[in-house]
């Protein structure tokens, strides 16, 4: 069952554009691959550090692929511009608690693509793959295979492995959104996959 409004699309039939689904498939990939990679990452201490190495890699081509995602949340198609869907006004920030209440009365709330809860959980796990890319990026810099890392690096290691739970989090919120509107009848995730929803799955 959906509560709401009906949704509008971003653009004919919900299509979303060949690079919006490419950088999205990018993220998803290289995000997932990163928190597997991590866990082996610890052995940047030993002199052979396959791990680490491998880590170290994968964000580096998630760093290109979350640079890619802000040139185009800001040059890209207006729907999916951050100007347009960042909740940082009272209205959007309105709209994301409205989203809360409708799904208090076991609904799913119908807006545009980021708008509303959506444009809050996409927001933070925005930020959660920029506070890894950072920390990330500082350890790729300075980090010396083969010895322990102290003083504040120990501090930016802590904070990156920390980042991890967030954006695991945000990945179960976003799956668990996908399976819930699936479930409900409305399979979105095939605009991402394919590019758009026939008109029928629309309804």
């Amino acid at each position: 069952m959906t509560g709401g409004r009906s949704c509008p699309d971003t653009g004919a039939e919900g299509a979303y554009d060949a690079p919006t689904r490419t950088i999205h498939l990018a993220l998803a990939v290289l995000g997932i691959a990163a928190v597997v990679s991590g866990q082996f990452a610890g052995d940047y201490r030993n002199t052979a550090h396959p791990g680490f190495a491998v880590h170290r890699w994968i964000g580096i081509g998630m760093g290109a692929a979350l640079l890619a995602k802000l040139m185009w949340g800001i040059a890209g198609p207006r729907a999916l511009r951050f100007s347009h869907w960042l909740p940082v006004t009272k209205a959007k920030l309105s709209l994301a608690f409205q989203d809360i209440v409708v799904l208090g009365r076991l609904q799913l709330p119908e807006r545009e693509a980021h708008e509303g809860l959506a444009g809050l959980v996409q927001t933070l796990g925005l930020l959660a793959f920029l506070w890894m890319a950072a920390t990330g990026a500082i350890l790729f810099a300075y980090l010396e295979p083969g010895a322990r890392a102290t003083g504040w690096l120990r501090a930016v290691k802590e904070l990156h492995e920390g980042g991890q739970a967030v954006v695991l989090g945000y990945l179960a919120l976003h799956v668990g959104a996908v399976m819930l509107h699936s479930l409900a009848g409305r399979p979105i995730w095939r605009r991402m996959a394919f590019g758009a929803l026939r008109k029928e799955a629309l309804r």
